[in-house]
């Protein structure tokens, strides 16, 4: 402990040694040490401050609490007080102790009377007003005598002033510390050294000069210097700062596309190897159930070919001995045969693929993968033990597993027999979560049109079933997607009246939104994504929180199976500058962004268009097996083939108006429109013939006595709905125009009234509409229901890292 504390104090020591001498070591140009002995003949050291008034100065500037106070007068002292106060006394100016009085410069207890042989403070010291000694400036500071400033009366380039009641008192030396954070007078100036404290030099050029430097500093290489510089220009420095950054972010922006390529080649590479080890397991189990069949088979006829043998053998040598015979034959095993030599039987150890068939026997749900070329004579005989394949790889392979047991159970039941159906639907639920089921019931559902009181949709009515694809058909202006909007409770700038329930209760549909769907008819995929990277970032986002990743990547992995997706999977889905994949893929890719949420309900606004008919006929077997898990789906087609109508559960026709033409199932449209007397022709296709009746462009039959406009009622009063007044009017035939003009919406009144509106009229129902439909809009986005869903969703922030990590 004691030499530790010998040694800390030394350190302190020398350090404090070393900061004196940095500042009042004046061995190196003693010059203005012998002018002021000179200048005082030989009493300098009589004028000198001892320890004691230094402390005093110092000690004077803080007050009792330590705090530093914002005055530079000292405090009244034994030679400057208010009795006693001689020019000494002044700034600039200093007095001799005198030749009898001996001084002791480290007394630092007793100030020294000094009063005589005032004079000026020497160069190179400063003299402080109050007291009546010199202090020697400290290295770095410039001290030099001041002069008079006639215009200004003030002693530069100090800021002290003459007493005005003493005609010949003359300026002196400095008067203030060299304290560079209160006042930068004493020191040394920026662009300037001083090797000594009366001694001012320019900075030469190639060099630079702080203030307060004793000597000047060479520039850094590169960098310019000026004459009389305080700093160095290091422009050169930042220059190449920018290009290094430049150049690393161009290295890292070229390199970046090599890295998501590697990235993307190793999750290829785990692709396959996932598809690899399935495939292999799926061999297996073919191969161990064709050989189990065999043994089968063979274990049959050489038991039949034993039982003969050791029967007759039995009934001729040992004909008292039948029991054990008979237990044999009862467990169905050849008995053993007895030789004279007993001998113990050799077991032969299993194989390295008798071995993997067992254990699929005994585990059949397992999705481990093997490490051996099934059917391979040339196979490894010893396959590396322990080498575990990576995560991703894992995922991929349960996700293909789930994928090829689903296949096989549709295999298995692809004649689609009642039976089978559920036999599947059974089967599949085992494989697939169950999901949360919404029925919609709608009565009555009117749009009308704020400001306008036009009518875009008229007292429709029915039912959207879940497990069922619903088709909406209807010539244009029928208002198909206001309809699918309405459905989702997305209708701005619209009035709906009517009741719309789910599953049976007065609730809004946007509580539901988390496991709602809605596929728009413009694409809204990423172009910079792959088709996997943007099925991916929506199955992040929108799939419950708690779902485990590898449920999310057979998600995924289902949905590009069933689009068909699988090899476009890792190519840019592409923009209008970069060409990526084609306008039927790039539907699909659109429409597996709602699939991957696994939603309850699933609405399309015209999923077909643009697609031929093997895409549509791909995506609508896709949506079709979405409906077995119980999604109710509903979508808005033009023109579909015969094929693709027949795959259709229920129809929603429409007429121009926003009318129900008809809503049931697709098998009975035909039965319905033949008993109003429309017989469908031969060869027709049946929506095609349905539109072009309600378009116009195919006339009734005259004997029908049927018009366009009146089918709508026919098909109320077919369900027992309420009709309308001016409705009815026009099935009786009351009111030719009233029909004609209720076919569309309108009253005749409101009609002859729009027409008699003027400009300014209709210029202010147009602004009306559009603030109604924005602020609808607004308070769709602002006000949110309760969420009735079931489904916790990754966060905003949680979502943003996916963004940013996408």
């Amino acid at each position: 402990m004691l030499a530790g504390s010998s040694d800390s104090n030394n350190i302190v020591f020398s350090r404090r040694e070393t900061d004196w001498n940095a500042a009042f070591n004046f061995s190196k140009n003693p010059k203005f040490l012998s002018e002021c002995a000179r200048s005082t003949k030989g009493d300098m050291m009589k004028r000198v401050c001892t320890a004691a008034e230094v402390k005093f100065y110092f000690s004077s500037f803080y007050q009792s609490g330590g705090e530093a106070k914002k005055s530079s007068f000292l405090k009244p002292n034994k030679n400057c007080n208010l009795t006693s106060w001689v020019s000494g006394c002044e700034p600039g100016w200093a007095c001799s102790a005198g030749k009898q009085q001996k001084i002791n410069l480290k007394n630092s207890t007793e100030i020294p009377y000094r009063v005589q042989n005032c004079s000026a403070c020497c160069e190179g010291f400063f003299c402080p007003r109050g007291i009546t000694c010199m202090i020697p400036c400290p290295l770095g500071a410039y001290c030099p005598l001041a002069s008079l400033n006639t215009s200004t009366g003030v002693c530069d380039p100090y800021r002290y002033q003459l007493p005005p009641d003493n005609p010949d008192h003359t300026c002196g030396g400095a008067d203030t510390w060299a304290d560079v954070m209160s006042s930068s007078e004493v020191f040394c100036s920026g662009g300037s050294y001083c090797p000594s404290t009366i001694q001012k030099i320019p900075c030469s050029k190639g060099h630079y000069c702080r203030t307060g430097s004793t000597s000047e500093l060479l520039c850094f290489r590169f960098a310019t210097c000026n004459p009389k510089s305080a700093n160095q220009n290091i422009t050169a420095y930042g220059l190449m700062l920018f290009a290094g950054l430049g150049f690393l972010i161009v290295i890292i922006y070229n390199c970046s596309d090599q890295v998501i390529a590697t990235r993307e080649k190793k999750k290829e590479l785990s692709r396959e190897k996932a598809v690899q080890s399935v495939r292999e397991t799926a061999q297996a189990r073919e191969k161990w159930t064709s050989a189990k069949e065999i043994a089968k088979k063979h274990a049959i006829g050489l038991q039949t070919s034993f039982s003969r043998t050791f029967s007759r053998r039995k009934s001729l040598k040992h004909p008292a001995s039948q029991a054990k015979p008979a237990a044999a034959d009862a467990a169905g095993l050849p008995p053993t045969v007895s030789t004279g030599t007993s001998q113990q039987p050799q077991k032969k150890e299993k194989g390295n693929l008798t071995k993997m068939l067992h254990e699929i026997e005994d585990n059949p749900e397992s999705h481990e993968g093997f490490n051996i070329d099934i059917g391979d004579k040339q196979g490894k005989k010893n396959p590396p033990k322990g080498k575990q394949l990576h995560t991703q790889s894992q995922m991929f392979r349960y996700a293909y597993g789930q994928i090829e047991k689903e296949k096989a159970l549709q295999e298995q039941n692809k004649n689609l027999t009642f039976s089978g159906v559920i036999s599947m639907a059974n089967e599949v639920d085992e494989l697939i979560r169950k999901r949360f089921t919404i029925e919609i019931v709608f009565k009555d559902l009117t749009i009308t049109l704020k400001g306008k009181n036009i009518h875009l949709m008229r007292s429709v009515s029915g039912k959207l079933s879940p497990g069922r694809v619903s088709a909406v058909m209807g010539p244009s202006g029928a208002g198909k997607t206001t309809f699918l909007s309405a459905l989702t409770g997305k209708a701005p700038g619209c009035v709906m009246t009517g009741s719309v329930q789910i599953n049976g209760k007065d609730e809004s549909i946007q509580a539901y939104k988390k496991i709602i769907g809605f596929v728009p008819q413009d694409d809204i995929v990423h172009g910079n994504l792959t088709v996997a990277e943007n099925l991916w970032f929506s199955a992040r986002c929108r799939l419950p929180a708690d779902l485990a990743k590898p449920e999310k990547v057979l998600v995924v992995e289902r949905v590009i199976e069933s689009l068909g997706l699988q090899a476009v999977r890792d190519s840019l889905v592409g923009t209008v500058e970069k060409r990526g994949i084609s306008g039927g893929q790039r539907k699909r890719v659109n429409v597996g962004l709602e699939m991957v949420m696994e939603p309850s309900l699933l609405i399309l606004d015209e999923p077909t268009s643009g697609l031929d008919s093997s895409s549509s006929q791909l995506l609508l077997r896709a949506l079709r097996r979405e409906a077995l898990e119980g999604v109710n789906i509903c979508m808005v087609v033009h023109q579909p083939s015969y094929t693709l109508y027949r795959m259709f559960d229920d129809l929603i026709l429409l007429a121009k108006g926003g009318l129900t033409v008809y809503h049931g199932p697709v098998k009975k449209a035909e039965e319905y429109f033949a008993g109003l007397g429309i017989n469908l022709p031969d060869r027709a296709n049946p929506p095609d013939y349905f539109i072009d009746i309600l378009e116009g462009i195919t006339k009734l039959n005259t004997g029908t006595g049927l018009t366009v406009k009146q089918l709508p009622v026919r098909w109320m009063l077919h369900n027992g709905y309420s009709v309308p007044m001016d409705m009815l009017n026009s099935i009786e035939g009351m009111s030719g125009k009233s029909g004609e003009s209720s076919s569309h919406g309108g009253s005749s009144a409101h009609a002859t009234g729009s027409e008699q509106n003027s400009f300014a009229g209709e210029l202010w129902q147009d602004v009306k509409c559009s603030v109604e439909t924005k602020k609808d809009r607004l308070q769709h986005n602002i006000f949110k229901s309760a969420d009735l869903s079931e489904r916790t969703t990754p966060g905003v922030f949680t979502q943003y890292r996916y963004y940013l990590g996408r």
